[in-house]
């Protein structure tokens, strides 16, 4: 078939990208809820214009951008002035470091080993990167020492990691960012609209694309009091796309609890059936009940590219161990952190669209394929 109307480009019709099978992929981008969709084409009618203009149309679609702003504060905990929207997660962490770097005139950024790769690459080479332990969690003597340096700008510790899902101890951590002075930035990315938000950060970043939201759509908040210059002109917003980013973030906050509590059973099984079934494999990360949405595996003696592409032709959309580079393959700087396999990784990461009986297929079909992945290279 044709693209979409104006472009004349080539693309697969509808119907086969439908059929491609089950998306076990959220880590990366959620499925667009419903409620996204809805949201952007009411928005699209009467929120084209741009907001910081005087005239009617761009008063409508500033009445739209407000309503949307206070909305998503109200499902964060934070005030509307508190709460930025920016072009996605990787550009709201970029200005939070920015931010802090010029308000403070300080360039060191402290953060766990397991960051995602936006907060490493924002950090730059004035970086202290703090280990973690096998599982995952940060060395929090290890932080508490690298907050002692008087040129720290800030620390970064996440939520809960994109790669493994291990849940960060986020409120200790803030503790010794006060006793140190320094403000925590958190990468929430993979707990907004999921489960209830850690305290005592000071600036907060998350992406749309994570919820069912629409991709180029970020938040990131920034706590009264916190020492912070917005590093350049935000621009005029996408008002649709924002509009749409705060409906399926309160629709998505309000289904979380059930959804959650349906996600820890799923994920309890999926690691209990492939230790069981899958010989040489080991479970990485800690599972924690409040964000049970992400199951990582390494296989041991196992192509990770040749793995994928197999789950692929048998309808499984997974991601390697690598969340930030998968689409090159590169050893995950995650994995190696914890001291893990950096090859041969699965995750599946789970969303509301994905039923009970998806799982027990992947389940069924994994033991043979990677069994098939082995054969191929002798093993």
């Amino acid at each position: 078939m044709r693209g979409p109307p104006g472009l004349g480009s080539p693309c697969p019709g509808r119907d086969s990208v439908a059929g491609v099978g089950v998306y076990f992929d959220s880590a990366t981008a959620a499925p667009p809820h419903p409620v996204a969709r809805q949201a952007f084409l009411a928005a699209a009618e009467d929120g084209w214009a741009d907001p910081g203009r005087l005239y009617t149309p761009s008063r409508r679609a500033r009445q739209l951008l407000d309503a949307a702003r206070e909305s998503a504060a109200g499902v964060l905990g934070v005030r509307p002035d508190e709460l930025h929207f920016t072009a996605g997660g990787t550009d709201a962490v970029r200005r939070a470091v920015a931010g802090v770097r010029r308000s403070r005139d300080r360039r060191v950024v402290v953060h766990t080993a397991v960051e995602h790769s936006s907060v490493i690459k924002a950090a730059g080479d004035d970086a202290v990167s703090v280990p973690v332990s096998r599982t995952g969690v940060v060395d929090l003597a290890a932080l508490e020492s690298a907050l002692g340096s008087p040129e720290v700008a800030l620390a970064a510790v996440q939520s809960a990691n994109h790669e493994v899902g291990t849940v960060q101890p986020v409120a200790r951590a803030a503790a010794l960012c006060a006793a140190a002075g320094a403000p925590l930035l958190v990468d929430a990315a993979q707990s907004i609209g999921r489960a209830p938000l850690p305290v005592g950060w000071s600036l907060l970043a998350g992406s749309a694309r994570k919820w069912g939201g629409p991709a180029g759509v970020g938040l990131l908040a920034v706590r009264k009091g916190t020492r912070w210059e917005s590093p350049w002109d935000e621009g005029a917003a996408d008002v649709p796309a924002v509009v749409a980013a705060a409906a399926s973030l309160r629709a998505v906050a309000e289904e979380a609890h059930a959804e959650s509590v349906r996600q820890r059973a799923l994920v309890d099984e999926i690691r209990r059936t492939v230790a069981a079934t899958v010989p040489d494999v080991e479970i990485v990360g800690e599972p924690d009940e409040r964000l049970p949405h992400i199951v990582t595996f390494s296989c041991l003696y196992v192509d990770g590219e040749a793995l994928l592409h197999a789950l692929d032709r048998a309808g499984f959309a997974v991601s390697s161990g690598s969340a930030c580079t998968s689409d090159t393959l590169h050893p995950s700087h995650v994995l190696a952190a914890m001291g893990v396999l950096t090859h041969g990784n699965v995750r599946v990461s789970l969303h509301s669209g994905v039923a009970d009986d998806d799982v027990r297929r992947f389940l069924a079909v994994l033991p043979g394929l990677v069994a098939e992945v082995r054969a191929e290279v002798g093993l």
